[in-house]
């Protein structure tokens, strides 16, 4: 051992760090095999999101659900790997899609490492709405749920949900339901409710409600008058115009018809230009 203390700990954060690289290598490789190598036989994964601790054992299933799914897929991360001695503290963003919002989880995650492996993850998450979601301004909490998905899956859930109805278009059949999207896209109906509810801060309804404004959006051309709009608003799956018209609102901050005026104004514009 060195008389120079600061020499052993800088010795040991750098050992330290040779371990954390190469398990954020692992991760982005999507290497199952080889993050779990880097795992100490007595490690104690604790997720206080999901309120779980793990061992060894349990931990397969849990990183192979987690890991990117796709080559290139990396985590947004908030600040540079910090290192200690023995531990390292890690901090990045999961932005989820779908949102009125910006709506993402920042998660922290505390690494041990012990003989050159992973002996403890703690790891917590805080949910932040960011300013303009739904009207409200921006907020932050801790978050917490039982529901079997960790921050990484509710993102993978998000845009796996804007992807079946970007593909699909479901939202244009006027009577959709929560059961009918949780059966075509794997998922329960509990965890798209607290995706929606809970993360997202919206209902079912006013997500998929959402969806059928913007699909009429990017239909509309300049001229459209009003009758034209309520057809449209049909045929992009509302059942009422009640409902379409406080969606529209909600969403544009004015009434179709003062959005068409607008949207016919600029455009009499640029033609001019």
């Amino acid at each position: 051992m060195s008389d120079d203390p600061f020499a052993d700990d800088a010795a040991q954060s750098a050992r330290t760090r040779e371990t954390i690289l190469r398990y954020h290598l692992s991760w982005k490789r999507r290497d199952l095999d080889a993050v779990l190598a880097l795992y100490h036989p007595d490690i104690e994964y604790n997720d206080f999101y999901q309120q779980r601790c793990m061992r060894l054992g349990e931990l397969r299933h849990y990183v192979e659900s987690n890991l990117p799914r796709q080559p290139g897929e990396v985590l947004e991360h908030l600040d540079r790997i910090r290192i200690d001695g023995h531990t390292a503290f890690i901090q990045y963003r999961t932005s989820l899609q779908g949102g009125a919002g910006l709506v993402s989880f920042r998660t922290g995650e505390s690494i041990t490492v012990r003989d050159g492996l992973i002996w403890r993850i703690n790891e917590y998450a805080t949910l932040v709405r960011e300013a303009g979601h739904a009207g409200e301004p921006a907020s932050a909490r801790p978050a917490i749920s039982r529901l079997g998905l960790s921050p990484r899956q509710l993102g993978q859930l998000a845009h796996d949900l804007q992807d079946y109805f970007q593909r699909s278009q479901a939202f244009l059949d006027p009577g959709l339901d929560l059961q009918q999207v949780a059966t075509a896209t794997g998922y329960s109906r509990n965890q798209i409710s607290h995706l929606l509810n809970q993360v997202l801060g919206e209902s079912f309804y006013r997500y998929v409600n959402r969806a059928r404004l913007q699909h009429l959006l990017d239909g509309l051309r300049a001229g459209s008058d009003q009758g034209r709009v309520d057809e449209l608003a049909f045929a992009a799956g509302f059942n009422s115009l009640s409902a379409f018209y406080k969606c529209f609102r909600e969403r544009m901050g004015m009434t179709p018809r003062a959005y068409l005026k607008q949207f016919s104004a600029r455009a009499r514009r640029q033609d001019s230009d």
